[in-house]
């Protein structure tokens, strides 16, 4: 693989781009203080502002690292951060390459998770030159599925009690899709 880091993403409706520390504001007000957003995730939601500055500053100083992937959700219409989507996993001797993302409840249902999710793969197969890539779900979640299988991922199982979040040790259903199956523009 060609690390290259969480590059400029630019899609129809959003621009996909590093995290910067004045991000921290929006990141807490849109999605990482909701209980309701964090539900399957592995973080807890924010109780402390302080502390989404401290991170969102954190991620602005890794995305000099070219084997750091995060991005955060940029509608063109807002300007403001409403979710993102970062490589969790990276597997080296496959060449694979693991996602994991969120948004903000305001933005379910429209369809921007899906867009930035195809441009994410987009990238990490032409540009990374990523062998696979796959991403994960609580079993509980499936909306989150419904995205893996709109992007062209295929589920391959489920794990019994192979997650924790914070609902707890749950079922996950694990989705991939391999280079030579991604259709560019799907």
């Amino acid at each position: 693989m060609n690390h290259q880091g969480t590059k400029v993403l630019e899609t129809r409706r959003l621009l996909l781009r590093p995290f910067r520390a004045d991000d921290a504001e929006a990141m807490y007000r849109n999605w990482a203080s909701d209980a309701e957003v964090t539900r399957f995730l592995t973080w807890p939601p924010h109780d402390d502002p302080g502390f989404t500055r401290t991170l969102a500053a954190q991620w602005e100083q890794s995305s000099h690292d070219p084997a750091f992937y995060q991005w955060a959700i940029v509608p063109k219409d807002l300007g403001e951060p409403i979710g993102s989507i970062s490589v969790v996993r990276i597997d080296p001797s496959t060449e694979s390459m693991e996602l994991g993302y969120c948004i903000g409840k305001r933005w379910w249902g429209r369809g921007l998770m899906t867009e930035a999710v195809r441009a994410v793969v987009g990238y990490l197969f032409a540009e990374v030159g990523a062998r696979r890539v796959c991403a994960r779900h609580d079993v509980e979640n499936p909306a989150s599925g419904a995205v893996m299988r709109r992007v062209g991922m295929t589920k391959e199982g489920v794990l019994l009690q192979s997650g924790r979040n914070n609902r707890g040790v749950v079922d996950m259903a694990v989705y991939s899709i391999l280079r030579d199956e991604w259709t560019p523009g799907r």
